[in-house]
């Protein structure tokens, strides 16, 4: 079986529901990327197995990530979500009242992402979800290690760089970002990381004190 095969299949055995294909949808219509299903059921599961209550996403898109991740956290759970487009913004409201998501659990934030992060609280979230500027990621990483609370998740979308990452040949903005961020993760000794090779991809790490 090739890995488009087993991609298929596994989007097959865990498809998405009306409301995701709606988010995903509207993505497409605008050019937006959205995050995979195979990852957005990891993202859910990362999020479920640290009992989060508090989450932070960067790139809110069409809000196809922002409703995976809110089905991770706990039913009272709160997500601040980031993104600096208005039209993002708006199509991820249409996506979450068709989901039916109560509005006291989404904080839609109009704004660059380094300008917004330094005003949220420090040590006051579980997981802090990146998946907007690639040339960014480093500055994410250093104020999720604000953020988080020991014990919590950051984790970072396209970490394959569409399979180039491991290409050392390639130098496209991208891939040199992701393999940059990956070193980054990796040697800082706080955290637990792990790359895992779900669809586009995802760096995780757990932060230890």
């Amino acid at each position: 079986m090739s890995d488009a095969d087993t991609a298929t299949w596994i989007a097959d055995w865990q498809p998405e529901d009306a409301a995701l294909l709606a988010a995903r949808q509207r993505a497409a219509e605008v050019g937006v990327p959205a995050l995979d299903p195979a990852g957005g059921a990891v993202l859910r599961l990362l999020a479920a197995s640290v009992g989060a209550r508090t989450a932070v996403e960067l790139g809110t898109g069409a809000g196809v990530s922002t409703l995976w991740l809110l089905r991770g956290l706990a039913p009272e759970g709160v997500l601040t979500t980031v993104d600096a487009d208005g039209e993002h913004q708006r199509l991820a409201k249409a996506s979450l009242q068709e989901a039916e998501v109560p509005t006291a659990r989404v904080r839609l934030i109009s704004g660059r992402a380094l300008e917004v992060l330094p005003r949220l609280s420090e040590r006051a979230y579980d997981v802090v979800f990146c998946d907007a500027a690639r040339s960014e990621n480093p500055d994410y990483l250093g104020a999720a290690l604000t953020l988080l609370r020991p014990g919590g998740l950051v984790v970072f979308a396209g970490a394959l760089a569409g399979g180039r990452v491991a290409d050392t040949s390639a130098r496209d903005n991208e891939s040199v970002a992701m393999r940059e961020l990956a070193r980054l993760v990796r040697e800082e000794t706080r955290l637990v990381p792990a790359m895992i090779p779900v669809g586009s991809g995802l760096l995780a790490a757990a932060l230890t004190a």
